[in-house]
Parts: structure tokens; sequence; C-alpha cells
């Protein structure tokens, strides 16, 4: 632990933070790129409880950031990133919608997706270039993934409820 703990505190305190804005903001866009060719892969097989469930359960590793001191967060800006991602998980909610094709279902293809997806690439990007100016960038980044972490649970929640409702309607078992 102490070396990692080594590592990040090199990183934090040799490369100047507008590198590290730079580098992060690139990253963010290829992931966004490819968590959009993944969703659209992932429309053309059929969607299960796991499939929904799998995703946050992933992307909980990444609370391990908080164990390094470079990445806490105050609780009043824990709060403030929690009500961010509740509030843009409601649109991706009201925006996800299964079909039923073959006794499966399967995720709609949405429209808006892309333009949501984009939407909050463009909102972190000038987020993150506002509030560098004042807050570490490693502080920022544990904000990050707080917003994103509390999108993403309410969503797939969403998501199973919607599974599962449409699922019983449809009169198709429910595994």
């Amino acid at each position: 632990m102490n070396r990692i703990q080594g590592l990040v505190d090199l990183v934090f305190n040799e490369i100047p933070p507008v590198y590290l804005i730079i580098g992060s903001t690139v990253v963010f866009f290829g992931m966004g790129l490819l968590a959009f060719f993944v969703r659209s892969k992932a429309a053309q097989r059929p969607i299960s409880p796991v499939r929904i469930i799998l995703p946050p359960v992933f992307m909980s590793s990444g609370l391990l950031m908080f164990l390094f001191t470079q990445f806490q967060v105050p609780k009043t800006q824990v709060i403030e990133a929690m009500v961010v991602g509740l509030l843009f998980s409601t649109i991706l909610i009201a925006t996800t919608n299964f079909e039923h094709k073959d006794g499966k279902l399967f995720v709609k293809r949405s429209k808006a997706f892309i333009f949501i997806l984009a939407g909050l690439l463009v909102f972190r990007l000038v987020a993150k270039l506002i509030l560098s100016s004042s807050i570490d960038v490693g502080e920022l980044a544990g904000m990050f993934f707080i917003l994103a972490f509390s999108m993403i649970i309410p969503w797939r929640i969403g998501m199973l409820v919607k599974y599962k409702r449409l699922k019983k309607r449809e009169g198709l078992s429910v595994r």
C-alpha cells in the first residue's frame, strides 16, 4: 500500500496540474467514445438482470481511490456531487427503454443517448475547467467519480425495475 501511495504522491507532486487535467480529459473523452460503442453493441444482445447489475458492481472497485489522500473529498462536496449524479440519472432512467423481440428483451436504441452522452462529456469538461482553479485535481477526480457512481446506481436500479415490469407484463419468466 505504501508503494502505491508513493506512486500517487509522485504523480501528483511531479506532474503539473494542467497536464493532469488535460490527460484526464483526453482519457475521459476516450472512455466516452468507448461507452458509446459498447452501449451500441450491447443493444444487439438480450438484456438480463445480471447485465444490468454488473456495471455498477465493476465500477465500485473505483471506490478504492478514496484510500489515497489526494482523492478524498470533503463531505459537502460529496453531497453536491451525489445530488448532481442523481439529477443526471433521472434523464438516463427516462430515456432507457426495452423492446420485446423473439421472447427476449433488448435495450431499445435511443437517439437521445448520444446527445445525453455528449452533454455529459461537455458538462464534465466545462465543470473541470471551472473547478480546477479552486479544487485540487485529485479531489476533482474523486468528485467526478462520486457523480458518476451516484448516476449509475439509480439508473441501473431504474433499468432493473423497468425490466422486471416489462417481463411481468409480457408474461415472460423473470430470471
